[in-house]
């Protein structure tokens, strides 16, 4: 288990990544089964945003992340060198970008520079986009996929699914500040508005 980082330490590695434009390893959840890794575009004094590569080295979604729930980061390790070796592949045969990420971003070129929670969650809300969110309150152990119905500055009203209960649609009020990270328009998305649609006809 590698020791946990300061606050400011993760935030200058953050940093010093956003500026090499290299991969980084994001370790945000208390066990280490999952993590994110990709490329940082942007930082604010309580959330980072990256553009989140799978392990097929294509672009899942764009994930903003709150700077104290990140344990470590980490970079240059033989994990990044191989997924980055796999975008190599994954731009020569045209799948890198499937959910056209970059092109948001070029068309939205403020969209980074915060403050990211509420540029992430009212881009969700207003092109009524699904997101994934995850609280503090399950740490990791759960997060909720669904469409923001009502938002304000304090609070969200999240109308979610359960993919192992599609008897109904489920609601959720989240208050903003127990928001641990937000992943948007990338492949949950896209999968989640596909069910929305055929199975709750939401669309």
């Amino acid at each position: 288990m590698t020791e946990q980082m300061s606050n400011e330490e993760v935030r200058i590695q953050l940093t010093i990544a956003k500026q090499q434009g290299t991969l980084i390893e994001v370790h945000n959840l208390p066990h280490d089964d999952y993590f994110n890794i990709g490329f940082v575009v942007g930082l604010d004094t309580t959330f980072c945003l990256l553009i989140s590569i799978d392990w097929d080295g294509k672009i899942n979604d764009l994930v903003a992340i709150r700077l104290d729930t990140i344990r470590y980061t980490a970079s240059g390790t033989d994990y990044l060198t191989t997924v980055s070796e796999k975008t190599k592949v994954a731009h020569e045969h045209h799948y890198f970008d499937l959910w056209h990420i970059q092109s948001f971003l070029d068309e939205h070129p403020d969209f980074p520079n915060g403050p990211i929670l509420e540029k992430a969650l009212a881009d969700s809300y207003q092109h009524q986009l699904p997101v994934v969110i995850g609280t503090d309150k399950y740490q990791g152990h759960d997060d909720f996929t669904g469409m923001i119905h009502e938002l304000n500055q304090i609070t969200l009203n999240l109308h979610y699914l359960n993919e192992h209960d599609l008897s109904s649609m489920w609601t959720y009020d989240i208050p903003l500040k127990q928001i641990t990270y937000v992943r948007m328009r990338g492949t949950q998305m896209h999968t989640t508005k596909q069910i929305m649609d055929d199975v709750f006809h939401q669309y």
